[in-house]
């Protein structure tokens, strides 16, 4: 990540660099700045959570690095991917169908729109597997029943001759899961994939991830709009905002000492059960700014009680403000961090 003075900060453990990623979609002349020069990396066997408001470019990120975004209106405009020493976005089309699905895959948001209804799920595992390790029928029906006992799906020799529209929400997210970890891939990007699940199966879904990902070593981008999530699965967390990264650090320093007014407003904005007499939660007043407008200034200002004259006028530089904790926040540069710093601790 970009630090005070401009500087990266790359890790020898990281398994994929983010470096200045800007992602544009030019709508009637104008440009959309979905994601706008963001630095970030993630470490062999790490989890890490990607939160914020719908609209934060949590989704677009995760298509960027992919290259699954359409060509037209969508546009990279500038920035690197590094994944095993080579740049992501300097690959051409085929190039990127031998990693797609075998070293990075993606679980997506919605698995009733992500699975074909006129393919049985046996059918649907077995492509990928056959497409990236080139094995025989015999083989690749062994590996299909393999991977639905590997996600617990109860009774596969059944439910592998099933259509999607006969397995429950959960079951297909664990359809989605055992696709994406087929090809024993290094690095699982899950969008919000327990969105459309009830209370109970969420749960499982993530400690199913968890679990795996312990089990085999893989590298997860976990991306959700809710922090009790990435409680308990993150070990490191990446705030977005307006596309932009406002804070990086870890889930233990997220919770005890929060370090953008942002963050510290979606904190609030949680129900706890540890705190007494807590009275109403607090809602964030405004919205997400309109990502064709220019904003003068910290983007978060409109809607930051903290603002002071400089925040509407530069928008700062991520510093350092931690062991791991960077911070795109004036009130670390300027006297008013010392009151910043008193409130966070009341929080």
């Amino acid at each position: 990540m970009k630090i005070k003075d401009g500087t990266v900060n790359n890790n020898s453990k990281a398994l994929l660099s983010v470096n200045n990623l800007k992602t544009y979609f030019y709508i009637d002349r104008k440009a959309v700045k979905a994601v706008d020069g963001i630095d970030f990396n993630i470490n062999r066997n790490e989890i890490l959570g990607i939160v914020g408001e719908s609209g934060s470019g949590k989704s677009v990120t995760a298509l960027s690095i992919l290259r699954l975004l359409p060509s037209a209106p969508s546009c990279i405009i500038s920035g690197k991917v590094y994944y095993n020493n080579g740049n992501l976005l300097g690959l051409n089309e085929k190039q990127m169908q031998r990693i797609r699905g075998a070293e990075i895959s993606m679980i997506f948001q919605e698995p009733a729109t992500s699975l074909n209804p006129v393919l049985t799920i046996g059918k649907q595992i077995a492509e990928s597997i056959q497409f990236h390790q080139k094995i025989n029928k015999e083989e690749t029906s062994k590996k299909v029943l393999e991977m639905l006992n590997l996600v617990k799906i109860p009774d596969p020799y059944r439910r592998i001759k099933e259509y999607p529209h006969e397995m429950s929400g959960g079951m297909k997210q664990r359809v989605m899961i055992a696709m994406a970890l087929s090809c024993n891939p290094s690095l699982l990007i899950a969008d919000e994939p327990t969105t459309a699940l009830d209370v109970v199966t969420q749960k499982q879904i993530l400690y199913l991830i968890k679990e795996l990902q312990m089990k085999l070593g893989t590298s997860v981008i976990f991306i959700t709009h809710n922090f009790g999530v990435i409680a308990k699965i993150a070990d490191r967390v990446m705030v977005m905002y307006a596309g932009k990264i406002l804070e990086q650090a870890s889930v233990k320093d997220i919770f005890q000492r929060p370090g953008h007014p942002y963050t510290l407003s979606l904190l609030k904005s949680i129900p706890r059960l540890d705190v007494s007499k807590r009275g109403r939660l607090k809602a964030i007043p405004g919205s997400l700014p309109d990502p064709m407008d220019k904003i003068e200034g910290c983007l978060f200002h409109p809607r930051c009680e903290f603002a002071t004259d400089i925040c509407r006028i530069k928008n700062p530089e991520p510093i350092k403000t931690g062991n791991q904790q960077y911070v795109r926040c004036w009130m670390y540069y300027k006297k008013e961090e010392v009151y910043f710093k008193n409130t966070i601790k009341r929080y």
